[in-house]
């Protein structure tokens, strides 16, 4: 039996409103019509030129799949613009515009204004992706619920809410959600908390302020990078209240990310610090130095450049504070070493990345209570379990690490560090010490904790 063009492109529809968003939907397939059969290729008629990319780009591999089902042949499929050029009751005549009439640049403009949230189609970095994320005990539980949230958005982690410092992989993660929903078809708004409050001053200013909810608050999934620049704006609080209450009730994902948990931000409305809270919080912290490892090792990748372990391992201790300011300084290496023609070494890393070396006033040893803190902070002790005579494993091998610890780090003598922890004799305190010592060498774990633990002293005392 012959196919009809028209029939045909009616089913596919059917089939395409159980697969997608209503909104998507109704924006770019409603008034689409199957016009004729060109050998193998289903025509399909659009209303602009922008639609046809739109279609082309996101929905042309579930369309092709869809139109194969139901001619139950392979077909290719080509969208053409086509104008209405009169309408009765029953239906819709369209007419093909001519192939050279192409939209200009102005007249997209103008089509995507009118379809009002792809006004803003999100600028998502293209490597700001999922596969491009290296994830570590700092930041392992905010990849793992970003992943979920992308994969059933609005089913679950809803709202998804991510803090942590600046440069540790927040906004990352937002893009990397934003572009596995986009594949999905949905509507991804993303914006910083200081443009919607820009752009909701403009529409108050411009009197349309429904024009700005629209975009907002039709959307499948809504990204907000720095929410806590909306603190102490009141009517800011009051239009993403009543955005985040109508975008959760339809369903629709939510990811906001911080620099402090909600319950942190100070001059926020607690109303707003409750939703916040509905959902899923997950913190990202500083990555440990085998995290700093392993990002380095993926940028020298992207880099094409071969740097010894050694040379990476002095980049990772030496930048401790964040994702970015590590990757700012491999870039700042790499131009150190083509401007003045040196191999790159341990000498040109402390050369160039002088200015991050800690203070002469933090040289100073670590005291006796910071060390201590840190180490029952670590294993999740109490100060007297530590001093205690108790010699089980759990007590006995964290005691020895706090031995090891205040030789290597704070240089203290082996009589001081038995009586700093419970009056020891110094010869406890050697074989404790010799043995984190040597075990390094042979056991990963102890290897592990070493590195930790002189990385969370050094960020301490540099707090303090």
């Amino acid at each position: 039996m012959k196919l009809d063009a028209s029939n045909l492109w009616q089913e596919v529809l059917e089939d395409l409103s159980e697969n997608i968003s209503k909104p998507n939907y109704d924006t770019w397939l409603k008034d689409t019509i199957g016009i004729s059969f060109q050998g193998s290729t289903l025509i399909i008629g659009t209303r602009s030129e922008f639609v046809n990319e739109w279609l082309e780009r996101r929905l042309k591999p579930l369309i092709l799949k869809l139109v194969a089902k139901r001619a139950d042949e392979p077909l290719d499929i080509e969208f053409k613009t086509v104008s209405i050029q009169k309408e009765d009751k029953n239906e819709k005549v369209f007419a093909l515009q001519p192939q050279y009439e192409k939209t200009t640049e102005h007249n997209l403009k103008e089509e995507k204004q009118q379809q009002g949230w792809s006004a803003n189609q999100p600028s998502l970095r293209k490597n700001y992706i999922f596969n491009n994320f290296i994830v570590g005990p700092s930041n392992r539980l905010a990849f793992a619920a970003s992943q979920s949230a992308s994969n059933s958005p609005g089913k679950e982690f809803n709202p998804l809410f991510l803090y942590g410092g600046a440069g540790l992989g927040k906004t990352h993660l937002l893009h990397a959600i934003g572009h596995s929903c986009i594949e999905q078809g949905l509507n991804v708004v993303y914006l910083s908390a200081e443009q919607f409050t820009n752009r909701l001053i403009a529409s108050i200013q411009k009197r349309n302020q429904r024009n700005f909810r629209n975009i907002y608050r039709k959307t499948d999934v809504l990204l907000i990078d720095d929410i806590q620049f909306i603190a102490g704006k009141e009517q800011t609080q009051e239009e993403f209240f009543h955005t985040f209450n109508e975008l959760y009730e339809a369903g629709k994902q939510i990811v906001i990310s911080s620099d402090k948990s909600p319950n942190k931000i100070k001059q926020l409305e607690e109303r707003l610090q409750s939703r916040f809270e509905w959902g899923m919080i997950a913190d990202l912290q500083v990555p440990n130095i085998e995290t700093r490892m392993a990002i380095l090792k993926e940028k020298i990748k992207i880099h094409q450049v071969k740097i010894e372990s050694a040379v990476l391992y002095k980049i990772a201790d030496i930048c401790t504070n964040n994702v970015r300011e590590l990757e700012g300084s491999l870039t700042r290496l790499l131009a150190a070493s083509r401007l003045t023609g040196e191999d790159i070494n341990v000498a040109l890393v402390e050369d160039t990345l002088r200015h991050l070396q800690t203070s002469e006033s933090l040289y100073s040893p670590p005291s006796v209570d910071l060390i201590v803190e840190v180490v029952c902070d670590y294993y999740k002790l109490q100060n007297t379990d530590l001093l205690s005579n108790n010699r089980e494993k759990q007590y006995a091998y964290p005691r020895q690490m706090a031995m090891y610890l205040l030789r290597e780090v704070a240089n203290i003598s082996l009589v001081e560090i038995g009586r700093s922890l419970g009056n020891r004799d110094h010869s406890t305190v050697h074989h404790g010490w010799r043995k984190m010592d040597k075990g390094q060498i042979i056991d990963e774990e102890i290897k592990r904790d070493v590195s930790n633990l002189k990385e969370l002293i050094d960020r301490k005392r540099k707090i303090a």
